[in-house]
């Protein structure tokens, strides 16, 4: 009897304050929180994990991270881990892997997976472009540089005949993408700690606008027309144009370029840092932090 008494009275902790006996999320099986997880985005998977072992075991089911990823993520990561790597990460850490910058190509290019929308990012430094005469050093040069992230530019002093192009090819997820130059009138340069801008070779932009254009391999096309009068001394991203992908199981071929072949004059005194390729609802936020 008395244990039948003991067991129907409440029980109370060292404060006098009774137990609750209502479940509680930290009761529930590490199968059900996976589940759980499923349904939350990953910053607030990674918090969850944080609350005890429990949640930290559930939070690297490969089933959660394989969602998270997009479809055709194995394609995506064939470009920059070998067969070995992959078969050693599970699927929490491919993901953490593929949402930082990967370089590959021999460190000429870059692609990571946006957080939100889980399309990718691309970006291709201007020594994986095709670029008109960069092997004459009486116009074209490579300057070192760490307001890249390659830590190299191409500068032109001067030129007649201006034309860089490049391409591309990958099976992106589906959705919409925005294509990018990043440049830069002037070149800079570090003083006594100080960053001081060169602008004695600008010229010749103001003059005619750069023919600035794109096509994709299923027949999509956009052309844009620029005067180069952005601040010197300032990174700029002039916008080429937007593309759709609508099967991700396909690989899109772009090709993309920016001219002004115009040899009534010459122009110089130009910085290209990088083409990019960016989720088109994630672009100004990816531009707005470099």
């Amino acid at each position: 009897m008395g244990a039948n008494i003991s067991g129907g009275l409440p029980e109370f902790d060292r404060n006098g304050d009774v137990y609750s006996t209502k479940p509680r999320l930290v009761d529930l099986p590490e199968n059900c929180v996976a589940l759980i997880m499923t349904q939350l985005d990953p910053p607030e998977i990674c918090r969850l994990a944080r609350l005890n072992r429990m949640f930290r075991r559930a939070s690297s089911a490969d089933f959660i991270w394989e969602a998270k990823l997009p479809s055709n993520y194995r394609v995506i990561a064939h470009k920059v881990f070998d067969e070995i790597t992959l078969r050693k990460l599970i699927k929490k850490d491919l993901y953490a892997k593929l949402c930082r910058p990967n370089l590959f190509d021999d460190g000429t290019k870059e692609l990571w997976i946006d957080k939100n929308t889980g399309r990718l990012c691309l970006s291709i430094s201007s020594k994986a472009l095709r670029i008109t005469g960069i092997d004459d050093r009486r116009y074209w040069s490579h300057i070192p540089t760490d307001e890249s992230r390659f830590q190299s530019v191409a500068y032109v002093q001067q030129i007649w005949w201006f034309e860089v192009g490049g391409e591309f090819e990958i099976q992106f997820p589906s959705g919409t993408y925005s294509l990018f130059f990043r440049i830069q009138l002037g070149k800079t340069s570090k003083r006594l700690g100080r960053r001081i801008c060169n602008s004695e070779h600008i010229h010749g932009w103001d003059i005619k606008p750069v023919r600035f254009q794109l096509a994709t391999s299923d027949n999509q096309q956009a052309v844009s027309l620029c005067y180069l009068n952005n601040n010197p001394g300032s990174w700029s991203h002039y916008h080429v144009g937007d593309f759709k992908v609508t099967n991700p199981d396909i690989s899109t071929g772009i090709k993309f370029s920016m001219t002004q072949i115009d040899c009534t004059h010459t122009k110089g005194g130009l910085c290209i840092d990088s083409v990019l390729i960016l989720p088109k609802e994630c672009a100004k936020e990816v531009i707005g932090s470099q």
